[in-house]
């Protein structure tokens, strides 16, 4: 009996020293199910270094180089010029310098109409779907329209109505409804500016309308009912419920306007072509002409890296702006 006891008990303890030993062999499986996920996003990752990484540290180089046509074909034997192209860019009572800042005050006007309207049209129009009617999912179809057309393709149709002998904006304007004294010239001149306005908010605001629609999903309707019933209208609703609590949607929604519409090349290029009208210059169209243009890489490069630090100034005031207010408002 006495010896019968430990018989049964070595066993047992054979079996325990299994069971602390099989997480260990288990280890390297898990340690592929954490890896899994990583390995895949790998090709994504290696392909955002190729595609925008590398050229934009490729470009940072040759804004330190007098790259000019005469090194096109081996631009590693452009000589360095050290700051000199930063310093000819930012030379405003030189030719280039003044030509670049005009550029960036039409950008900057630009963009910040652009991003107004689009908000403020996105945004009514968002408000006002909320309301059941007959034909909603149509209308909010239709409102997608133009964000969903591709951009050469929406554009080009703009081209065509804004021409200046059959276009059908004249047609309208002049010929039906009289507003102007004679046709326009909308694709030259400082009509221009109005031009690509016009196309940029057309193109823009039902991104707008998309974002801030699907945030006033997230705002319970009890609060309008209790709102009703409290006496508050309309307006009085949208401002004291509404827009306080679209304010996180608002923020990355005005960010990301922001940053689109200040690169925006593919809308300027294709509506007036190659030269845009001093007027519609803008920045990323006039890098463009001093590069490729005017077969001045070192300078053109240097204007880029600029406007890239200065849209990551303008990001992180902006980010470090709404942080604390929205600590603020926590509070």
């Amino acid at each position: 009996m006495t010896t019968a006891a430990p018989a049964e008990a070595a066993p047992h303890k054979k079996s325990s020293g299994s069971a602390e030993q099989t997480p260990r062999f288990r280890r390297p499986g898990r340690i592929r199910r954490i890896a899994l996920p990583y390995l895949l996003l790998l090709p994504a990752l290696i392909l955002e270094l190729l595609v925008h990484l590398v050229p934009m540290v490729i470009g940072i180089v040759m804004s330190f180089k007098e790259l000019t046509q005469f090194y096109i074909r081996d631009w590693g034997t452009a000589p360095w010029t050290g700051l000199s192209n930063y310093e000819v860019s930012v030379d405003f009572d030189a030719p280039v310098g003044e030509a670049l800042l005009h550029s960036f005050l039409v950008t900057v006007a630009f963009t910040l109409l652009s991003v107004g309207l689009c908000w403020l049209i996105g945004t009514a129009a968002a408000i006002y779907m909320q309301d059941t009617f007959r034909g909603r999912g149509l209308l909010r179809a239709l409102f997608l329209v133009p964000y969903a057309l591709p951009v050469y393709a929406a554009v080009i149709t703009w081209v065509f109505m804004f021409q200046h002998d059959n276009g059908l904006v004249n047609h309208v304007l002049h010929d039906q409804l009289g507003i102007t004294d004679k046709p326009s010239f909308w694709l030259i001149g400082d009509n221009s500016f109005v031009a690509l306005l016009v196309v940029s908010v057309w193109k823009g605001w039902p991104f707008a309308f998309l974002i801030v629609m699907a945030g006033l999903q997230n705002i319970p309707k009890e609060q309008y009912e209790a709102a009703a019933l409290d006496g508050a209208g309309m307006w009085q609703q949208i401002r004291r419920i509404t827009l306080p609590s679209l304010r996180p949607v608002n923020q990355v929604l005005v960010l990301v306007l922001f940053l689109w519409t200040f690169n925006d090349f593919n809308t300027p290029y294709v509506l007036f072509g190659r030269t845009a009208p001093q007027a519609a210059d803008l920045i990323s169209v006039h890098i463009y002409q001093a590069s490729f243009v005017t077969w001045n890489f070192g300078t053109g490069s240097a204007m880029s890296v600029l406007l890239l630090l200065f849209l990551l100034v303008v990001t992180g005031v902006y980010l470090l702006l709404t942080s604390r207010g929205r600590k603020t408002a926590d509070v």
